[in-house]
């Protein structure tokens, strides 16, 4: 069985660049593999797709040589099991508030006597042959920390056996710590929240697991390696797409002198 890149890639001390797919299409997921990304997620939890979606852009991408992982809508060992099955190899979980619900995420990661992952891998076995037992050792199981409670559990989180890493997604962070007094973003500026990130990651350095962020920009992101992350996302498909057409679009009309409105007055 292939060995998780991203394992080596942090034993050389060297910090990982991670992509995002939201978009349920194989043809966008080669795209984005392509671009030479360390790590490619799909998001299960949040994109327009499913599982449906996943296994096919699994096999697109997997001539690219970057490490799949897929982002589980939930805490449920079907959902876990299954995105491991289908090749990923590494699973983000949402929602992790406490220390037993952590060791119940790594337990469907694993299989006896690690773990309770039913055995049954339809397409990793036909993508990495020789997929076994072994799978125990490298694949990468990541915890979102989001919430109050899981903030205030973060020590206890990080300390769990067979947890490779915290996953922080900034906007449900700032959601779940601030009750309303900030508003959902990536990026943060603000002092109580870039202290409580830089935390994080800390607490993830002194359990010996790998510390992961998303971000809106690779500036951000450059920033947030320097304090400690391993791992940093940079934006998504969806954002990248918007963005480019936005940036393409702008500079036609400034070029054109034609405004982007209709002579009612909408937008194109």
């Amino acid at each position: 069985m292939q060995s998780n890149k991203l394992k080596q890639l942090w034993a050389q001390g060297q910090p990982v660049l991670n992509g995002w797919c939201s978009i349920g299409n194989p043809f966008t997921a080669e795209i984005m593999a392509a671009q030479g990304y360390d790590s490619v997620t799909i998001d299960m939890q949040h994109g327009a797709l499913d599982y449906s979606e996943t296994l096919p852009m699994l096999q697109a991408m997997r001539a690219s040589g970057a490490t799949l992982m897929a982002r589980v809508p939930w805490r449920d060992p079907g959902y876990v099991m299954k995105a491991l099955d289908a090749g990923a190899m590494g699973i983000i979980c949402p929602m992790i508030n406490s220390r037993t619900e952590a060791e119940e995420f790594v337990s469907y990661m694993r299989y006896p006597p690690l773990g309770q992952r039913s055995f049954g891998p339809t397409r990793a076995v036909v993508a990495m042959p020789g997929y076994g037992a072994d799978a125990n050792d490298e694949v990468l199981a990541l915890a979102m920390i989001e919430t109050a409670d899981g903030v205030k559990n973060l020590e206890e989180i990080a300390a769990t056996p067979g947890l490779d890493g915290i996953y922080v997604g900034p906007a449900d962070l700032t959601l779940g710590t601030q009750q309303g007094r900030l508003p959902p973003a990536l990026d943060r500026q603000e002092p109580e929240m870039i202290e409580l990130i830089q935390r994080i990651a800390a607490v993830c350095k002194a359990n010996g697991i790998a510390a992961c962020l998303h971000c809106g920009t690779a500036e951000y992101a450059a920033q947030a390696i320097g304090w400690g992350f391993n791992l940093t996302t940079v934006s998504g498909d969806s954002r990248l797409l918007a963005q480019a057409a936005a940036t393409s679009v702008g500079a036609w009309r400034s070029l054109t002198g034609r405004e982007g409105k209709t002579e009612e007055g909408g937008i194109y």
